[in-house]
């Protein structure tokens, strides 16, 4: 039986380490606010942080940009020295605790040769939504050349009973932890602990591969009952999971067969939650248009739906999206909508506009209060509040062989996401 979540060679920083300017939140949030990201680097200047091992999404367009690569590898090659001195090898039980109450996960590995970013795959381990090749390039170019990964990924299983993750719980009440810390900037606490028996391991190993039998598969998802069966999905990061994929099939024609089985960079770190978690909230992810007024975004908006045989009116019920600017709240229902979802509406409409429309441009906010934020602050930019998300169904898709549009779900607000904290050598 494959297994598509292993025990990983796991790095943290030596005792003493202040833990709570070493963990940094996931890169890929707050990007149209820098100000988060110069208070992060307040905090964590001067000490060891994995703020210094990543690159916030914010400035992959700054002219600095390979400059700050270069010093990232630089650090990260000194920390293997003389940072990243406890070991271990297993997975390491985590409960992240933020308003959202308690979420529980499981650091490991996923074997990259059991996944793929092809929407059309019959893969192990697939992506839950649409992965854009072109955003794969600049994080390529981060994990090229890179000594060590930390993630913000985190994957989806579906064990609705709850006999995976949650029983660790109870497994290790009371025993000693690797650390228990506030996390930086409103991001709750975290504690972890070391899972190293290798009986555990292999117990853990196996339970997360039995999820991809075919009779499991067939129980759980009857509607797909025939497809190709799957473990697990990506939840979060999903374009950092499909750059490390790319990486290791760039780097897997050199490496000589017996040496492939167990490569560093067939691997990547990760965390499984589950998707029944009462602490995992799933919130849409809104847009914020810059470079077009309101009154000219909702004539395409209507005009473009329109001529896809929809009805858009300011009341009633359907696919309903708030727009907004600094003066006026617009709300507009989509009936009849050409698509099942919201998100894909939304996203075919502004694919369209923003390839007609050179001035506009696009970012996805992981939160409508810094998508208000944002709005205040910037004149002429406009809010999409897009509405809410279904969670209990949110794999059905991906069973059925299909995916999500990009930027379809947040697993919680932005101050929810994974901090990068265990380390892995590369």
């Amino acid at each position: 039986m494959t297994k598509p979540f292993t025990a990983a060679d796991i790095l943290l920083p030596a005792a003493g380490t202040d833990l709570s300017r070493f963990a940094a939140l996931a890169c890929d949030q707050f990007t149209s606010e820098p100000a988060y990201w110069a208070e992060a680097e307040r905090i964590a200047e001067g000490v060891p942080s994995t703020l210094h091992l990543t690159l916030p999404e914010a400035y992959l367009d700054a002219p600095d940009v390979g400059a700050r690569m270069d010093t990232i590898h630089d650090t990260m090659r000194r920390y293997l020295d003389t940072v990243l001195t406890r070991r271990l090898h297993g997975f390491v039980y985590v409960e992240r605790t933020t308003d959202s109450g308690t979420r529980q996960g499981l650091v490991g590995a996923v074997d990259l040769d059991a996944y793929s970013y092809d929407s059309a795959a019959s893969a192990l381990v697939r992506p839950s939504e649409r992965t854009v090749p072109e955003r794969i390039p600049p994080r390529l170019a981060v994990r090229r050349g890179a000594a060590l990964e930390t993630p913000h990924i985190m994957m989806l299983l579906d064990d609705a009973r709850k006999t995976i993750v949650e029983p660790l719980a109870e497994r290790y009440a009371g025993r000693e932890c690797l650390y228990d810390i506030p996390l930086m900037l409103g991001g709750g606490t975290v504690r972890g602990w070391a899972v190293t028996d290798a009986d555990e391991v292999a117990a853990l190993e196996n339970a997360i591969a039995a999820l991809g039998t075919p009779g499991a598969f067939a129980e759980k998802y009857p509607a797909a009952a025939g497809r190709a069966p799957f473990a697990l999905a990506v939840g979060d990061g999903n374009h950092s999971l499909a750059c490390a994929k790319a990486y290791w099939e760039e780097l897997k024609p050199t490496i000589l067969e017996p040496a492939r089985a167990n490569h560093p960079a067939r691997y990547c770190l990760a965390e499984v939650v589950n998707l029944h978690s009462g602490a995992l909230t799933f919130a849409p992810i809104h847009r914020a248009v810059f470079g077009v007024p309101l009154p000219a975004l909702l004539a395409d908006f209507t005009h473009f739906l329109a001529a896809r045989g929809a009805s858009v009116t300011a009341d009633g019920a359907g696919q309903v999206f708030t727009f907004f600017d600094g003066a006026h709240t617009e709300r507009r229902a989509v009936q009849n909508a050409p698509c099942a979802l919201a998100v894909e509406t939304m996203e075919n409409w502004l694919t369209a506009f923003l390839a007609e429309t050179p001035a506009a441009r696009v970012d996805y906010i992981h939160d409508e209060e810094s998508l208000r934020g944002i709005v205040r602050a910037q004149p002429g930019a406009v809010g999409i509040v897009m509405p809410p998300i279904d969670k209990d169904n949110l794999l059905l898709g991906v069973a059925q062989g299909g995916v999500l549009p990009k930027k379809a779900f947040s697993m919680g607000n932005a101050r929810e996401k994974r901090y990068y904290l265990e380390c892995r050598g590369l």
